[in-house]
């Protein structure tokens, strides 16, 4: 092998081993990823209160250090400025349960009272969730899941 492929050769394996590094070290803050995520709503009956329950797997390979949950009806303000990471923060936490390597599962429950369900608006609700990782990068979906208050 002359030196010129030989030097060739190297540069390609230093180029390639630097791209694999830089590759490994991009994937180490990527944010937090959602999926499955489901909101059910149940209205209160009679004398038992309703209530409503969100559920979704959280992903992050650093690890899933929160999640933040907010339930907003379509027809308010926030239709035309949804919340903002900064608001969310100071929203209600759900509790997530290891579910595999990366993956936590979590849920987040609130009971609904009948004067809670009576002053509330009717109509479609989005759900909105932060998700935080350890590795401090965060995941804002302001519609990650949907219900309807009839």
């Amino acid at each position: 092998m002359s030196r010129r492929i030989a030097l060739s050769v190297a540069a390609g394996v230093v180029v390639l081993g630097g791209a694999g590094a830089f590759a490994l070290a991009y994937a180490g803050d990527q944010p937090p990823a959602l999926a499955h995520s489901t909101a059910r709503y149940t209205a209160p009956d009679g004398g038992r209160d309703g209530s409503f329950t969100f559920t979704t797997e959280a992903t992050a390979s650093s690890g899933v250090k929160s999640l933040k949950v907010l339930a907003w009806p379509a027809s308010s303000s926030l239709t035309k400025k949804e919340p903002t990471a900064k608001e969310m923060a100071g929203a209600e936490s759900a509790t997530c349960k290891s579910a595999g390597k990366d993956t936590v599962r979590c849920t987040y429950t609130t009971k609904v009272t009948g004067a809670e369900a009576a002053s509330s608006p009717r109509g479609s609700w989005h759900v909105a969730v932060l998700a935080t990782a350890e590795n401090g990068t965060t995941t804002l979906d302001t519609k990650t899941a949907d219900f309807t208050v009839g």
